[in-house]
């Protein structure tokens, strides 16, 4: 990861890559740089769910507790990342949207991982935590088959090549 990141005028950021791409990795240098880091996985597995994929209905209270989390967290001048695959357009909308009565314009951090690497790095999981959860080979190219990849159309993004 370039050392430039996170850039210190990204107030938000949409942490944003499929499983395995890197994204706890950015989240933690994110932490390091004095951002608050809101975890989807993390977050799950304190709630027990420990594989993939989650319940729809559990998603959905996660993100809003995320989202209720991150207006909070802004409100009270924080600098926050939020780490979660966002893998389609409409996920990171949603965060958009949420924000956007906040006046803030989140950026999104798109992990720029090649398939091998991600799917050589999903191999060695073992289930160890919220950052290591088991994906099976099947579900792994299914998620990388149906990830649309940000474009800067929909706002600001930074392309992270993290191999």
């Amino acid at each position: 990861m370039s050392s430039r990141l996170p850039h210190p005028s990204d107030r938000v950021i949409l942490v944003c890559g499929p499983a395995g791409s890197g994204k706890s990795t950015v989240a933690r240098a994110c932490r390091d740089a004095g951002y608050e880091v809101l975890s989807f996985d993390e977050e799950a597995w304190s709630r027990g769910h420990t594989s993939h994929p989650v319940p729809e209905e559990v998603a959905q209270a996660i993100h809003r507790d995320l989202q209720r989390r991150l207006l909070s967290l802004v409100a009270a001048g924080e600098s926050v990342a939020v780490d979660t695959s966002f893998w389609s357009r409409r996920s990171r909308d949603d965060y958009r949207e949420c924000l956007r009565p906040a006046g803030i314009v989140p950026v999104v951090y798109y992990l720029d991982t090649p398939r091998s690497i991600i799917l050589e790095r999903l191999s060695r999981r073992r289930g160890d935590g919220p950052h290591d959860v088991v994906v099976p080979p099947d579900r792994a190219a299914s998620y990388l088959d149906g990830f649309e990849v940000p474009t800067p159309a929909e706002g600001p993004l930074r392309v992270v090549d993290h191999a």
